[in-house]
Formats: structure tokens, C-alpha cells, sequence
């Protein structure tokens, strides 16, 4: 078995606490089209606010806590503290990566693929700075903010029927991906649970010749990203 524990990623993040034109300091509303994430808060105070097909919920964050949310989820993060930091467990290492996440951004963005390709990468081109790679990080957004409050309102109002046009557009988004997402998926949370399987075939049998693969692995030097809920400290987990 190979890759970290259950195919899953593992991140630290420090909540961005630049301040949103509702007046509340946070990360960029976006939902995931394959993978469920988790987190356990660690540190500070703050919220999560999500659009499902629960409608509007939000939900209170402090030290101890843990929740997750499927695909599909639209989730903003909220620092009310100015210190709030968690560690997220994301399902699936390697396909969140690979374009899995889908912003908020306001209707006529999401309807244009380029522009919404454009909007999305625009922290990662190559030429910028760090701190402008932080400027960058911080007008997508605002945009994801300001596509999000007039969904949350449409939620609010009409219920959760209000989120199948963005749901559409997500996949609409992302189906060019999937081929790639899945050699991941093949090659990492698949193939541990097969390999799971095969082990208990053996222990069934009174066959030890797995245990004698026994090791320890790490994964090597922290890389820090501006991401899209606050400053990232990432590993790489795949296999």
C-alpha cells in the first residue's frame, strides 16, 4: 500500500483575514465536483457557511471542531478570530489538484469557460511575485464573494432548487477532466481499498507475507501556496 492512508491529502491552512464587502474576513466560496473534504479546526474562532441541498446552514468553528461536506457543497470559510487555522483531510490526493474545485464566481464568468479559466488561475501565473500572487488570490476572491452573496440570496429565498444552475455549470466545467481524475483515483484511494482487500484475503489464509513490506514513509519538504480559503502548507501524498 502506497500514498497516504485512505488515498487522502492532508493541508494546514491559515485562514485569510482580509476583510469582504459583507464585512466578514475569509477565503473564496467554492465547492468540490468529486471529493469530500474535512476539517479540524486547531486553532482561533470563526465559521463555515454552506449552500447544499440543506439550503443556507452556517456553521460555528473553534478548537476541536470537525465536520466535512460532499460534493457539491458550496463552502465559505469565515475568520472571526483572525487566527483561525485547521487542517484539512481532502478525499481523493491528486484530483482536487487537478481542477476539482469550482469558484463561485458570478453567472456570466461560470457561463464562459475562458473567462473562467482565467479568473481561477490567474494566483498561479508564472511571472508574479509573491505578494502580488497574494493580490491576485485576494480579487478572485472578491469575485467568488460576490457570485456566492447572490446565490446565497437566490438559496435563501427560493430554497434549494437555487443551486442546480451552478451544479450545472460545474459539471459543464470540469467533464473534460475526468479522465485524468480518474487514472488518480485509480492509481491511489482505489487501489489502497483493493489492496485492503487483498490483505484480509491473506489474514484470512494466516498469510503474514504483506507485514513483511513493513516501513515507514514521509512526505518530504512543506510546500506554501496561496490558496483559495488562506495561506496553504501542503505536502505532496500521492503514490
Amino acid at each position: 500500500m502506497s500514498g497516504f492512508p485512505g488515498g487522502t491529502a492532508v493541508s494546514l491552512v491559515t485562514v485569510y483575514d482580509w476583510p469582504t464587502v459583507d464585512g466578514q474576513a475569509g477565503g473564496s466560496p467554492h465547492l468540490h465536483t468529486a471529493s469530500t473534504e474535512g476539517y479540524v479546526v486547531t486553532g482561533g474562532t470563526g465559521a463555515v457557511e454552506t449552500l447544499s441541498g440543506n439550503g443556507y446552514e452556517r456553521h460555528d468553528l473553534a478548537r476541536g471542531t470537525v465536520l466535512w461536506f460532499t460534493p457539491g457543497t458550496v463552502h465559505r470559510l469565515v475568520n472571526l478570530s483572525g487566527d483561525l487555522q485547521l487542517v484539512v483531510v481532502m478525499q481523493n490526493a491528486g484530483i482536487p489538484e487537478a481542477g476539482d474545485a469550482v469558484f463561485t464566481f458570478p453567472e456570466p464568468v461560470l457561463a464562459d469557460p475562458e473567462a473562467y479559466a482565467r479568473a481561477a488561475s490567474a494566483p498561479a501565473a508564472p511571472h508574479l511575485e509573491d505578494h502580488e500572487r497574494g493580490e491576485a488570490a485576494r480579487t478572485r476572491r472578491d469575485l467568488a464573494i460576490d457570485g456566492y452573496l447572490a446565490l446565497r440570496e437566490r438559496v435563501e429565498s427560493e430554497g434549494p432548487a437555487a443551486m442546480k444552475s451552478l451544479w450545472d455549470k460545474a459539471a459543464h466545467l470540469v467533464s473534460s477532466r475526468t479522465d485524468t481524475w480518474r487514472r488518480l483515483w485509480a492509481d491511489g484511494p482505489k487501489a489502497q481499498a483493493d489492496a485492503t482487500g487483498d490483505h484480509l484475503d491473506a489474514l484470512a489464509e494466516a498469510d503474514a507475507t504483506h507485514l513483511c513490506d513493513a516501513h515507514v514513509a514521509s512526505a518530504g519538504d512543506v510546500a506554501r501556496k496561496w490558496g483559495m480559503c488562506g495561506r496553504l502548507e501542503t505536502w505532496d501524498l500521492r503514490p
